[in-house]
């Protein structure tokens, strides 16, 4: 017998959600085959058996929380496989059997009679859909398929609970819970990842001295320059020229005249890092993720933005590895793509510093004591952490970045 056990995963995670078993009891499964889906506080990871042979204990149910090192299955690897080759030895047994009497059961078939019946009552669903379905507490049975062959997607998951909002039960909670007779409420529980989110954003705010400071940015130079260089841009390198890589080269360069902003508080000391992995903020399906920018001052425009591309295609697919999310100095977070003209973002800590950015959106801005203009402004927010950084640095770094976005030739100059 041989067991299963949940491997040392990060050193920030300790534990994990069984998210699906994509192997039940009874199965055969060859070394190296994915058994189980696991959802931590950051990414969904399978793991995959170090054995051979077929698994005869499950110890954990979807759904229940294990722990790194936990045996979450027992595998017997004197187990036979139930490949062809195990089906046609089967066959070999049952032809040189003793004859049965005619009305009697033949018992291999029965219990592969069985295997199947149970096989068919667990509806066909994609992994997206079993895992919104299991999120929401609904039961796939329930939920009708478009899919000619019966398979059940996510969108039909999607589809099924719109419904049930417009229409909903009246469901009875106990507790505080509890709404007047028969108003309809809907319960969810929290998946993991928005659990460790609260959990994180509640413990910035009570354990730093956030503080936030705004100002705005005439982005008239920016979006002339992108107008004309966006062709050619995206034509040598097959990307679009978006802000992101402006900001982010922005940053970069205010970080390095501004350092404490680029630092972390480690007891009593502070690690000012000398080095620039700016995290970029997607908002995925589960919840806001963080992945990283790497070295993003010796980066290049279209790498900053293949790089940012490609992470958040990641985010939406959740095909984002542990590698992506961890270690970023300064954080970008852009409310704008969601409408949101003004807003004071937290601190992921333990950072000490996030940049805000948001809608673009056309004012009238005096150009002088004669003129006005309409320009397009974005307003934008700097929160940190006041234990190590003073409002002048904060103001000063925020005005740093104005400066050289209002004049981004600057940006080359600054390297």
């Amino acid at each position: 017998m041989a067991e299963i056990k949940v491997p040392e995963l990060a050193e920030s995670i300790t534990e994990g959600t069984i998210a699906e078993w994509l192997k039940n009891v009874g199965d055969y499964v060859e070394k190296g085959e994915y058994i189980v889906e696991l959802e931590t506080d950051k990414v969904n990871i399978e793991l995959n058996s170090d054995y051979a042979g077929k698994i005869i204990e499950q110890k954990f149910s979807e759904g229940e929380t294990v722990k790194v090192g936990d045996t979450i299955a027992i595998i017997d690897e004197s187990g036979e496989s139930t490949g062809p080759a195990a089906e046609n030895k089967q066959e070999e047994r049952v032809t040189e059997s003793p004859k049965q009497e005619p009305n009697a059961p033949d018992q291999e078939n029965v219990a592969a009679i069985q295997k199947e019946e149970k096989k068919e009552e667990r509806p066909i669903a994609s992994p997206a859909a079993r895992k919104l379905a299991r999120e929401k507490g609904l039961n796939l049975n329930d939920i009708p398929a478009i899919d000619p062959f019966g398979r059940i997607r996510k969108q039909d998951v999607t589809s099924f609970l719109d419904e049930s909002i417009q229409k909903p039960t009246p469901k009875t909670v106990k507790g505080p819970a509890a709404a007047a007779d028969s108003k309809p409420i809907i319960v969810e529980k929290m998946s993991r990842r928005r659990q460790t989110i609260a959990k994180r954003l509640v413990e910035v705010k009570q354990t730093t001295a956030m503080l936030t400071t705004f100002n705005e940015i005439d982005l008239t130079a920016v979006m002339d320059l992108r107008k004309r260089r966006k062709d050619q841009f995206f034509e040598e390198y097959d990307v679009r020229l978006g802000f992101m890589s402006f900001f982010t080269k922005a940053t970069v360069a205010s970080l390095k005249k501004f350092p404490y902003l680029n630092a972390e508080i480690q007891g009593d000391n502070l690690l000012i890092k000398k080095f620039y992995d700016v995290g970029v903020a997607v908002a995925a399906e589960e919840g806001l993720v963080v992945p990283v920018v790497r070295d993003a001052d010796r980066k290049s425009f279209a790498e900053i933005e293949m790089d940012i591309a490609s992470l958040a295609e990641k985010a939406r697919t959740n095909k984002l590895a542990l590698k992506d999310l961890q270690g970023g100095t300064f954080t970008i977070t852009n409310g704008g793509v969601f409408g949101s003209l003004l807003s004071t973002p937290i601190l992921n800590g333990p950072q000490v510093g996030i940049l805000g950015m948001h809608k673009i959106q056309l004012r009238p801005i005096a150009i002088d004591k004669e003129r006005m203009e309409n320009r397009p402004m974005m307003y934008v927010a700097l929160s940190y952490d006041h234990r190590i950084v003073d409002g002048k640095e904060a103001v000063s770094f925020l005005s740093k970045i104005k400066d050289l976005l209002e004049d981004p030739e600057n940006l080359l100059l600054e390297g």
